[in-house]
């Protein structure tokens, strides 16, 4: 948001971030996305009446199974080897929300891996440490430098927010 020259506050949620596993990968995005406005609401955290609260929730879809942000060092080194020279699909949903209205929106992005060695992976997980990063990578680290094959969509969606379709819709409906 800083760089499509938007000021803003940041806000810790500590919304419950559990889900019905039944629901769709871009289901689940959006209703955490939506958690965690509405944890902030509940604390009474911010005044909608001179705000617009803006959520986010990022997952990463491997051959249909939802993973998550690593637990340790061993998950996040599986994880990698499991993404290792394969396609998967990052999803993040935004959640925005003024005192007259909340909107909710998806956008998904295909990203591919070149295979990656165990060197490669192990030096990734011990200097980076990306255990708060769903998929236990961040694109725009040292592993998305080397990594990284191709994307197929927004960049900016991998790295967590899709900043140009948010920045659209700000200005088109909260305007």
């Amino acid at each position: 948001m800083e760089w499509a020259e938007c000021s803003f506050d940041v806000i810790v949620s500590d919304a419950d971030e559990s889900y019905d596993p039944e629901e769709t990968p871009a289901n689940i995005a959006m209703s955490i996305a939506e958690k965690k406005i509405q944890a902030l609401l509940d604390l009474k955290k911010v005044d909608l009446s001179d705000s617009i609260l803006v959520a986010a929730d990022t997952i990463v879809v491997l051959e249909g199974e939802i993973i998550g942000k690593p637990v340790d060092r061993e998950d996040a080194l599986g994880i990698l080897k499991r993404l290792s020279g394969k396609k998967h699909q990052v999803i993040t949903a935004v959640c925005v929300q003024d005192d007259k209205q909340k909107q909710v929106f998806h956008d998904a992005t295909h990203v591919s891996f070149h295979p990656l060695s165990e060197e490669q992976i192990i030096h990734y997980v011990d200097n980076y440490k990306p255990y708060d990063k769903a998929g236990a990578y961040a694109i725009q680290e040292w592993i998305g430098v080397i990594g990284i094959k191709s994307i197929e969509g927004d960049f900016y969606n991998v790295m967590g927010l899709p900043v140009s379709r948010l920045v659209q819709l700000l200005k088109e409906s909260f305007s």
